[in-house]
This record gives C-alpha cells, sequence and structure tokens, in this order.
C-alpha cells in the first residue's frame, strides 16, 4: 500500500506546500516488534525543470512509496524547506586552476539566493587540514564574502579530497536534524595510495566518506574541475576522478556537474539545476523493522513516469 502526495511549489512566494490526499500507507509493524525511524534526503523533479533550471508551478507526484531491502515500508512524513531548514557546506579543492576564480561571484550569488533560513559553511581543502573560511551560518551573506580565490599551487592538493568531506560531515553532527548537503568542487582524485589505486572501487576514502554521508542524511552535489597537476596518468586519472564524483553522489542522492576535462567556463547552469534539486529536495522520514547492524538498500518511487526522484541508495546501521 501506498501514500498519495501531491506536491505544489509556489514560486512567487518561494514556499513549498506539501498536501496529502487519499491516505495509504504501507502495513504498520506489528506492535510486539521494534521499530526505529530513518530519515533520507530525496530530491523530486522532473527532467524539464533540470533543463530549464526553475522549477514548475504544479508538480505532481501521485503515489510515492519506500522500499527497504525490497519490501514496502511506512512513510511517517515528507518535510519540505518550510519544516526543515537546509544546512549546505560548500568544499572547493584547493589547487584547481585559476579559471576557477571566475565562478566566485556566482557562487556567492547562489548563496545569497538560498531561502531564508539555511545554514551555510564554507571552506577550502588543501594539504592535509580543511582551511575553514566559514562555520555554518544562517547569515547568508556573510557566508558568500567568506570565498577566496583559489591558491592553485601543486603544494597545497590534498592526499584525497574525501578527507575533507569526511572532516566536513562530522561537523553536521552539532546542527538541529534537517535537510543536509554538501556541494564539492574538485577534480575527485584521491591519490593517498597511488594512482593504481585511486577508481572508485579502490578508494578507501572515498569508501568512508559514501559510508558517513548516508548515516549522517547528506546529499553530496559535486562540480569537476580541474587541478594545477593536470592529469597524472592522462584519461585513467580523469576517469577515476570523475568516476568517484559521480559514485558519492548516487550513493548519497546528490548529482554531479561538468564539461568534460576543463574548469567549466559557466558555473550558472549547474547552480541553476542544484538550485532546482535543493528546492525539491525533502526529508522523508519512515519506519523499519530491520535492527541488526549491516547495509539497507532503499528505493523511492512514485507512480508518475515524469519524476525524478534522487535518493541514497542505502545506508550503514550501526
Amino acid at each position: 500500500m501506498m501514500k498519495r502526495l501531491s506536491f505544489r511549489l509556489l514560486i512567487a512566494a518561494a514556499v513549498l506546500v506539501v498536501g496529502f490526499s487519499q491516505l495509504a500507507i504501507a502495513q504498520k509493524p506489528d506492535n510486539k516488534q521494534r521499530v526505529r525511524t530513518v530519515s533520507i534526503p530525496i530530491s523530486i523533479y522532473t527532467e524539464s525543470e533540470l533543463e530549464q533550471g526553475q522549477a514548475d508551478e504544479l508538480l505532481q507526484v501521485d503515489r510515492l512509496w519506500v522500499k527497504e531491502n525490497n519490501v514496502d515500508k511506512e512513510i511517517l512524513s515528507i518535510r519540505s524547506r518550510n519544516d526543515v531548514p537546509l544546512s549546505l557546506a560548500v568544499l572547493i579543492q584547493d589547487d584547481l586552476t585559476s579559471d576557477f576564480n571566475l565562478q566566485l561571484k556566482d557562487l556567492a550569488k547562489f548563496i545569497v539566493g538560498l531561502p531564508r533560513g539555511s545554514r551555510v559553511m564554507v571552506a577550502y581543502l588543501r594539504g592535509g587540514s580543511l582551511d575553514l573560511r566559514q562555520r555554518f551560518t544562517e547569515d547568508l551573506v556573510k557566508a558568500s564574502k567568506s570565498f577566496r580565490i583559489v591558491f592553485s599551487d601543486p603544494s597545497t592538493a590534498p592526499r584525497s579530497p574525501y578527507d575533507g568531506v569526511s572532516d566536513t560531515l562530522d561537523r553536521f553532527e552539532a546542527l538541529p536534524a534537517g535537510r543536509r548537503a554538501i556541494l564539492l568542487i574538485s577534480n575527485g582524485l584521491d591519490l593517498s595510495n597511488g594512482i593504481s589505486n585511486s577508481s572508485p572501487s579502490s578508494s578507501q576514502s572515498l569508501q568512508s566518506a559514501i559510508v558517513k554521508a548516508q548515516r549522517r542524511s547528506v546529499a553530496v552535489f559535486s562540480i569537476f574541475a580541474a587541478t594545477t597537476t593536470g592529469n597524472p596518468a592522462g584519461s585513467v586519472a580523469l576517469s577515476n576522478g570523475q568516476g568517484s564524483l559521480s559514485v558519492l553522489a548516487d550513493e548519497t542522492g546528490g548529482r554531479t556537474f561538468g564539461s568534460g576535462s576543463f574548469t567549466p567556463i559557466n558555473f550558472q547552469p549547474f547552480l541553476k539545476q542544484l538550485n532546482v534539486l535543493i528546492g525539491r529536495q525533502f526529508l522523508l522520514s519512515y519506519l523499519t523493522t530491520n535492527m541488526k547492524r549491516g547495509y539497507y538498500k532503499v528505493e523511492v518511487k512514485s507512480t508518475n513516469p515524469e519524476v525524478k526522484i534522487e535518493h541514497p541508495r542505502g545506508y550503514y546501521y550501526r
């Protein structure tokens, strides 16, 4: 059984209203069973909205259902940005080429344009540390002014950008529960164990970041950008870096953007699409009776074939 939902976006007022009709929920667990609540970020949109970089006034979701390990689960709530404000961390790799600096103005404009109540953090990934420019703050103007030009120096390159992602994920723990996301601007290449171990399946740093993001319900979005060192192993490094960014996004409910092997000359199209995805991001909570430690696969779908849903592919319990 399923829950029927309709989503209406009032663009002028920038308010998202969730309406419920014909409530039909998956069968509730037996009272004697132990249950727990799982909350995951989901983005609901259509391809046309993403192409246009703007959400339509009305989105008909029809029936929405969630499965865990292929078993229907009871949906408790779907909370919008009115109920749970967004917490967004922007992470920038410090050895990107200087071309990236041309995008700072658009990034600042994107931050200022986030919904009121959003919290933003800004940091740069360099060496073995995180250069924190702005802690999480609701002062969006202040956050937008914390960007600086990248050093564009190979000596500032992190061993792995995913170490910084993991560090940042820990900082979400001090925040109230809600919608959470990271925007990572990086070449995605983990060289901590050499180029031969930099593939998505070989990168321990990447896998650790994925597990931590799933546990903390953080969707990771990314924009591929080139670094000053280029690609030390040519197409292999490029494929491994971009592949790692894609895996991170797919596993956490985010999306990755890019323009081939170079830093995009214009971030605006990507930021417009990102604005749709986080504007249509919800926090979905459901009940599960799975109490054993381990990995659980998650699937969220709508009966409307035009509706697309980005969500974590699963999560680790305990």
